[in-house]
């Protein structure tokens, strides 16, 4: 797990910027605090950044090359099967120099080029400069786990793991408007685009090949899209298969010559992971948070359940709302895109510290997209299925809108859910799957921008993006399957997987996935819809599988997730800072962006009886500014 970056300069002029190398290698060593190292061949620079896990030796530091030192390697993440493929490769009469997996994956692409990217099992973002035929290879892992931008124009093509890292090229910071529309409706801003006009994400499963001043993209792996679903009377036989799978791919992750341990929030997908790792981890240390002033999201009981359940080592951070506060004002100065999941608070402390115990933990992060964990599956399973409750609901969308909402108490945070389930009954599958991963829909997101803003919006970029990921279910009858095909594009690597690769690597801990292994992924995306959810049911085949295995408290309990008291702060202990900094009237009008009055009327939805989900476009606000304050 690492930090990399680096430039292809195609003339003189782009070569220029090579002198930006080590300061941009440098802005990335929160991601790795172990080492730093620089490669320069005339027109092609490489920088990495260290945080060292497998073979801990200077031997395995980046840039990379081998022997002839024809390759050169700067590789972000880990591969689990290194050792498989190194065998291999020692019977083809390799020799290797390290004991790291940075080798193994630079010999595999010497030896078998592009090919190699089906032989990984690990979660990566990699460049390869191939000196004799002048080219770079660069790719992104199957999910998007880790991330890769880069900038392109005539003169060169820069690659970083951080948007912060291409910046300090000097390369031009230009709005993409279309993007800020986009970030206004879902808090964040999905691949392939950026923030900034240029500035481009490299896609999960994609390679791309820079030649002769020439960008080319290739995909390597697709999810299925057109799969054939298995039996459902096979389900016992699926329920043993998701367990072999599953405890497979947590063996797989265990791999590490530093300290290891696992989150574990007494949810059902953190204790699957939690309990298989302790089967081969002997004392396995386990980590979770608490909530002293926010009782309602404690999980602590239930975490601490299951860790005696397992006889792990287990950590409670009990965390009160001012630790949560101060850790906001650090991760607003890390984020270097907008980006506005307010998750990020509690995982960002989670990991800071976890880190000072362990420098590896595995997560139970995936689950939910893939088997249908979020209360969002259920209603979309109403929505195919409808009956007579789910007419009546849609029928009365006049009353919800009347009725005050908040996510601060449950009956209010009903009604809120009533309302987009009313809303979504009214519309087509691929637009109601929208507007429910959506805070704002698409004409409250452009008012909130000037007229100058709004001209500059490209709606035909715009909903050719959104259909590309809204591409599963687009068919005549779409199923579960095809809506988690949907989460696992978009929501999974562009706010799920965004969100923990910045909290974990902003303090130098990595963060594995068991739940993303691709040979798990990819049966499970065959098991039937009904395998998943019902109308009773969340994720169905995963809570059935682990039943056996995991304590009985943990069953038949709300899902509470990574909540803070959002709506309480911008009420109160920020509230002089978005009235006097933020969201200040004369610098929204100097700025030019933002309609003043379409923001004065969020603020005050926000301090009404019935704020909606005003907290969180307020929330996607002051994340954007305080961006903007920062890079402009």
């Amino acid at each position: 797990m690492c930090g990399i970056t680096g430039i292809f300069a195609f003339n003189e002029i782009g070569r220029m910027h090579m002198i930006h190398l080590a300061n941009a290698t440098a802005k990335l060593e929160k991601r790795g605090p172990d080492n730093q190292g620089l490669f320069n061949d005339h027109y092609v620079g490489l920088g990495h950044r260290r945080l060292s896990i497998i073979d801990t030796s200077s031997l395995a530091n980046q840039p990379m090359q081998d022997s002839s030192s024809r390759y050169t390697l700067v590789f972000n993440g880990e591969i689990y099967n290194y050792k498989v493929l190194k065998q291999q490769l020692l019977e083809k009469e390799v020799t290797f120099q390290s004991e790291s997996d940075s080798e193994v994956l630079l010999q595999l692409y010497i030896h078998f080029k592009e090919q190699c990217l089906d032989m990984l099992n690990g979660f990566f973002a990699f460049a390869i400069y191939d000196e004799q035929e002048q080219s770079l290879f660069v790719a992104r892992d199957r999910y998007g786990i880790k991330p890769m931008l880069y900038y392109l124009d005539e003169d060169k093509f820069i690659f970083a793991s951080e948007m912060k890292a291409l910046l300090a090229y000097n390369t031009p910071k230009e709005i993409n408007y279309s993007a800020l529309y986009t970030y206004l409706q879902l808090n964040y801003i999905p691949a392939p685009i950026s923030i900034l006009k240029n500035v481009n994400k490299l896609m999960p499963g994609q390679y791309a090949l820079i030649k002769d001043k020439s960008l080319s993209i290739y995909t390597y792996y697709n999810l299925k899209t057109h799969h054939s679903e298995l039996p459902l009377n096979e389900y016992i036989q699926q329920q043993n298969q998701v367990r072999t799978l599953l405890e497979q791919a947590v063996q797989r992750r265990l791999v590490a010559d530093v300290p290891l341990g696992t989150f574990l929030s007494g949810g059902i997908d953190s204790s699957i992971v939690s309990g298989l790792a302790s089967k081969h981890v002997r004392d396995l240390h386990t980590f979770s948070i608490g909530y002293q002033d926010e009782k309602f999201f404690d999980e602590t009981h239930y975490a601490n359940i299951a860790a005696k359940h397992f006889g792990t080592k287990h950590t409670v951070f009990s965390l009160s709302n001012k630790d949560l506060y101060h850790a906001l004002f650090d991760i607003l100065e890390y984020i270097d895109e907008p980006f506005a999941d307010s998750s990020a608070i509690p995982v960002y402390i989670l990991s800071q510290l976890t880190k000072k115990q362990v420098t590896v933990a595995l997560s139970g992060d995936g689950a939910d997209e893939l088997f249908a964990g979020y209360n969002k599956h259920q209603a979309f399973w109403h929505a195919l299925h409808p009956d007579w409750k789910a007419t009546l609901i849609k029928q009365f969308l006049p009353l919800w809108k009347a009725l005050p909402q908040s996510r601060n108490s449950a009956i209010g945070n009903k009604i809120r859910q009533l309302q987009r389930f009313a809303e979504g009954m009214r519309q087509s599958t691929p637009e109601r799957y929208w507007r429910w991963a959506s805070f704002a829909q698409g004409p409250d997101a452009k008012q909130l921008l000037t007229a100058s803003a709004q001209s500059q919006v490209d709606l035909q970029a715009f909903e050719e993006l959104k259909n590309q990921y809204l591409s599963t279910l687009q068919a005549a009858n779409p199923t579960i399957n095809d809506h988690l095909l949907a989460d696992q594009m978009l929501v999974l690597p562009n706010d799920m997987l965004t969100k923990v690769d910045l909290m974990s690597m902003a303090n130098a801990l990595e963060v594995r996935v068991p739940f993303l292994d691709h040979a798990f992924v990819d049966y499970i995306n065959q098991l039937p819809s009904h395998a998943k959810v019902n109308q009773s049911m969340k994720k169905r085949m995963l809570q059935d599988a682990f039943r056996d295995f995991l304590p009985t408290e943990l069953y038949n309990r709300p899902k509470h997730g990574f909540e803070v008291p959002l709506l309480k702060w911008l009420r109160t202990d920020l509230s002089n800072l978005i009235k006097n900094e933020w969201l200040n009237r004369d610098f929204i009008k100097e700025q030019g962006i933002f309609d003043v009055q379409l923001v004065d009327q969020l603020l005050h939805q926000l301090h009404s009886n019935n704020p909606g989900d005003s907290h969180a476009r307020v929330w996607g606000l002051i994340v954007f500014q305080s961006w903007w304050k920062r890079y402009f």
